[in-house]
């Protein structure tokens, strides 16, 4: 623990530069830890990231020894923050079993976060001495204790029956001394105690107060049915515990119909990434005042050309998407147009330099947008096959939190799914996002044929914008730059 703290009172002294230089006397998950954690606060003051270490101190504690209660000298591994918005996890697996020998960096468990599955590495090398959260359990919170790790193979024993106390694994602090024997007095007589008057139940709260409940509490409510308002808390100023909704019983919420006992249904638990991507829609919509900008686009051109390049670059096994068109469209409009590029940062607005596109991949756990970074600067060929890889990830849940964390713009695509157009939801905090149908035939005015018009494939595009950042005149001015491209890809080439 000293060694972390060493480093990073030297790194706040003496800036960023000398960080690297000092992460070599820690343990690899805590330089993960570290440098996560300075790269999400590094827009912001150096205070900003000693105070983000100080509230979680849990990714530091589990390089603590623990040596109480007659116990062997052990590590404590507690849940660690496997992405910045993480705040409970799902144990899925365990890799390795009680007893096992862990090298550092053997993958240890597999943790469902709210973003996507990820493998957790063994943070210390020695024996699995004991796991205390089993495969399956959900919604366990940051800083519970997941297992024990030994130095010595003859020391598992002693954890047989080791049980948790239920606390967050924190900051060991110094037992403050037992004090002395108190003088022997003598009392006076005391008469019949007078009975207490009965008290009667906490009234419940008015309407619309808030309850006080530890998140673990509100979530086995949901899972439950229960309702938190008439439920006396145990915790500090009346805050409701898990261990409190022992025997509640379900009721049903007001205003909600009772359901027919003879009625068919199917209750489908709530996943951390459905969970996340509920709360972040709702977010979103109540907060970003949205605006919607639709126009067709001409595709006729680029479905030729995209027809002439997959025919040259067949020998390659490279086949191009009109997706991988759009991309490279896109991000070069978001380049003439940089305001579109931008982000609101409640007290300023900001623009990005380069062009990371985020692209909506539909899984089985729900929607994640991973990242085509720099999509301005790359070919096609090389867009398609980060596409290619990214989505493949996104479905067998192997993303990394970087390749789906940020992004300066959002794409989302139902054209195979035969969508016409649609408005999208914007992906806080960028300021935009589109929304892209399919294309169909459409006739369209042609002063060169004898009839006067012609048929076109026609693509419909629909622009979600932040009004707070980007004006209708702005977002307009996008969309016509993003039509040229598309419709004259030679532009593409400037």
């Amino acid at each position: 623990m000293f060694r972390v703290k060493s480093t990073i009172t030297f790194c706040i002294r003496n800036g960023w530069k000398q960080f690297d230089s000092k992460l070599h006397s820690l343990k690899r998950q805590q330089r993960l830890a570290i440098c996560a954690h300075r790269l999400s606060c590094n827009h912001h003051s150096n205070f900003l990231f000693q105070n983000q270490l100080e509230r979680k101190s849990y990714l530091l504690s589990n390089i603590r020894q623990y040596a109480s209660d007659g116990l062997p000298s052990h590590h404590r591994v507690p849940l660690p923050a496997l992405s910045p918005t993480m705040e409970m996890g799902t144990i899925v697996s365990w890799e390795k079993k009680e007893g096992d020998k862990l090298n550092e960096g053997d993958l240890l468990a597999e943790i469902e976060t709210d973003k996507a599955t990820m493998g957790f590495e063994t943070p210390e090398e020695g024996y699995l001495a004991k796991i205390l959260v089993p495969a399956g359990t959900k919604d366990v919170p940051l800083g519970k204790l997941l297992c024990i790790i030994v130095s010595n193979e003859e020391d598992i024993a002693a954890f047989k029956d080791f049980v948790d106390s239920g606390e967050p694994v924190k900051s060991s602090t110094p037992k403050p001394a037992a004090p002395s024997a108190p003088t022997p007095t003598v009392s006076p007589p005391v008469s019949a105690p007078t009975p207490a008057p009965a008290v009667s139940a906490p009234p419940p709260p008015p309407e619309g107060s808030r309850i006080f409940a530890s998140p673990l509490a509100k979530s086995l409510a949901r899972e439950k049915g229960l309702d938190l308002t008439g439920i006396k808390g145990s915790g500090p100023s009346g805050r409701i515990r898990a261990q409190d909704l022992e025997g509640a019983v379900a009721s049903t919420p007001a205003g909600m119909p009772m359901t027919s006992p003879s009625a068919q249904y199917i209750d489908i638990p709530m996943t951390n990434i459905r969970q996340v991507i509920a709360r972040r829609l709702l977010q979103s919509k109540q907060t970003i005042p949205h605006y919607y900008l639709s126009l067709d686009v001409n595709m006729d051109r680029i479905l030729r050309l995209r027809a002439e390049l997959n025919n040259m670059l067949s020998k390659d096994g490279v086949k191009l998407s009109v997706n991988d068109f759009i991309v490279k469209a896109a991000a070069l409009a978001c380049k003439k147009v940089p305001e579109v590029n931008s982000s609101w940062q409640d007290t300023f607005i900001r623009q990005y330099n380069s062009v990371d596109v985020s692209v909506a991949v539909s899984t089985d756990a729900g929607l994640i947008t991973p990242i085509v970074f720099r999509a301005d600067s790359k070919g096609l060929s090389t867009i398609s096959s980060d596409t290619k890889t990214l989505a493949a990830k996104a479905r067998e849940g192997k993303l990394r939190p970087e390749e789906f964390q940020g992004g300066t713009f959002t794409i989302s695509n139902l054209g195979m799914f035969g969508i016409k157009n649609f408005s999208a939801v914007i992906n806080p905090p960028q300021s935009c996002i589109l929304a892209v149908g399919n294309s169909e035939s459409t006739l369209i005015p042609d002063e060169t044929s004898e009839t006067g018009f012609r048929t076109a494939k026609v693509m419909s595009v629909t622009l979600s914008c932040d009004h707070r950042v980007v004006d209708g005149a702005v977002g307009a001015q996008w969309l016509a730059h993003f039509k040229k491209l598309l419709e004259q890809p030679e532009f593409m080439l400037l």
